[in-house]
């Protein structure tokens, strides 16, 4: 037992001190940081939006709305249906609804955003969202298939965001 003991000491200090302990590691910073976002908003079919002069980014994650600066700590966050606003080098901002995704921010401020479904706020009109959402009410309250209400609940959902979006 004893010399089992003496072996097993042994054999521990024959590894060099460096390869069993390392230094823990600490962020640090570049001496010229970047101040700039990369951002790139896909759909599925295509690219919508590509930047790489964006100073924040604003997106509607499930936790929360999240801003994102340059820099930001590398995360991914689920996007629930929301507007994307997209403050650019000058101060001037691009908004974009988007019905839901995922948020990657990536080292070296990188960030992809990727929806399945993303439009220009401008594109949508007030009052026929209002009228959408209309009827996605009746239908979410109405005595039709549990699939048809299911699926108007959540119109009703989305529709209710757009509208308040439209609103601001």
């Amino acid at each position: 037992m004893q010399s089992l003991r003496f072996l097993r000491t042994a054999a521990l200090r024959a590894k060099p001190l460096s390869s069993t302990i390392r230094a823990p590691m600490r962020r640090g910073y570049a001496d010229a940081v970047p101040d700039k976002i990369k951002l790139s908003l896909t759909l599925p079919h295509q690219a919508i939006y590509k930047a790489t002069d964006v100073t924040q980014v604003n997106i509607p994650a499930e936790s929360g709305v999240m801003g994102v600066l340059a820099n930001h700590v590398p995360s991914i966050e689920q996007l629930k249906a929301g507007v994307v606003d997209i403050i650019e080098e000058g101060g001037s901002s691009k908004q974009f609804f988007v019905s839901g995704g995922f948020a990657i921010v990536q080292p070296g401020s990188k960030l992809s955003i990727n929806a399945v479904e993303a439009f220009p706020l401008e594109e949508f009109s007030l009052d026929a969202v209002k009228h959408q959402l209309a009827e996605a009410n009746k239908i979410a309250s109405g005595s039709g298939s549990e699939q048809d209400i299911a699926e108007a609940k959540v119109e009703v959902e989305v529709l209710e965001t757009l509208q308040a979006a439209l609103k601001a």
